[in-house]
């Protein structure tokens, strides 16, 4: 399946059930650099014996730096790449993030397109445009915001993903399904992991539905300046964590969007069964619904979020699954959230 979605930035092509083997109906493999990292370059290197050159970082969190990015551009000024090089970034969102990033800089932007191997990049980090690294603690502090020439779905990456990255895809997935759909919420609660990895189709549909909301929103929004802001459902506080903790995004995801319910409840009187039956589903997919966090040190991390306006910071709480706003809470509440959150962990 193959669609194309025109962003104010561009327009993406999305090539579904597609074979990696396509890239080369796209793009001039030969004028092209891939960007991977070591797990993918391990498994995966032969694929790449046609491109110009391949340049591999770490796989991990920490390659999302300005070590790396300079590391990469003194590899592409090595192979003499020029503004008409492509960039293909084959990996998880680390690498489609800093693919994006380089991409859009290096010769103040050249083309470039991803093939998503993680289930979170192929139902997020991917998708929209946004390109981020990290800033010492901060999460995605430095960033831009450039729409890939095409994003392409190989699900047989799927097939060598260990079970605890599947658990961190969904994550993304849960946060689209409370976010805007109920009936996704559902089927989720009916099924689990082992489920949709024996059922190529159906998790062909939930992540063709996933690009599907994030492209609706990204396309109404793309510099984030309103409804965009939506996606950040269980990111705020979970960004924070996940800096603080040094713990898999995804995982961080769960628990903000587990304190995101709290303050639904709070400041919406969201029905706590809806809290109840959201920590059944990330259970379900084994993904951590508590634990006992410094407030401080995440705090701390808060404070700097790219959302924070003076006293007040923009959050995204729920009416009911499904249905989503965003609201200005003061800090304080945040933090009063947090606090009951710790007392709820073991």
């Amino acid at each position: 399946m193959q669609y194309s979605a025109s962003f104010p930035g561009g327009t993406v092509q999305y090539y579904f059930n597609s074979s990696f083997r396509s890239v080369f109906e796209l793009i001039d493999v030969e004028e092209c650099i891939v960007i991977t990292d070591e797990n993918v370059a391990k498994l995966y290197g032969s694929l790449f014996a046609d491109f110009k050159a391949v340049i591999t970082v770490a796989a991990g969190e920490q390659s999302k730096s300005t070590e790396t990015v300079s590391s990469v551009t003194e590899q592409l000024i090595k192979h003499e790449c020029h503004k008409k090089t492509f960039i293909l970034g084959v990996g998880g969102g680390v690498v489609t993030d800093l693919t994006g990033f380089i991409g859009t800089i290096y010769m103040r932007g050249v083309k470039f397109g991803f093939v998503p191997t993680t289930l979170l990049g192929m139902v997020d980090a991917s998708i929209g445009g946004k390109n981020g690294i990290n800033f010492q603690t901060h999460k995605n502090l430095l960033g831009t915001i450039r729409q890939p020439q095409f994003i392409l779905y190989d699900n047989n990456f799927l097939k060598t993903l260990p079970d605890t990255e599947w658990n961190n895809g969904f994550a993304e997935v849960v946060k689209t399904a409370c976010l805007f759909d109920k009936p996704m919420f559902d089927e989720l609660t009916t099924c689990d992991l082992i489920s949709y990895q024996n059922n190529g189709a159906a998790l062909a549909s939930l992540v063709a539905r996933c690009t599907d909301w994030k492209n609706k929103i990204v396309i109404a929004d793309e510099q984030e300046s309103n409804s965009r802001k939506l996606l950040n459902f269980g990111h705020t506080t979970g960004h924070a964590i996940e800096a603080a903790y040094q713990i898999p995004h995804g995982h961080a995801v769960s628990l903000g969007m587990v304190i995101a319910c709290m303050l639904s409840e709070k400041q919406n009187n969201l029905p706590d069964t809806v809290r109840e039956r959201l920590i059944s589903v990330l259970e379900n997919y084994h993904l951590p619904t508590e634990m006992r966090l410094d407030i401080d040190k995440v705090m701390n991390l808060l404070k700097m979020d790219k959302k924070r306006s003076g006293k007040d910071i923009d959050y995204v709480i729920l009416k009911e699954v499904g249905i989503s706003e965003i609201r200005k809470l003061p800090i304080n509440i945040i933090q009063d959230a947090l606090t009951e959150f710790n007392e709820g962990s073991n």
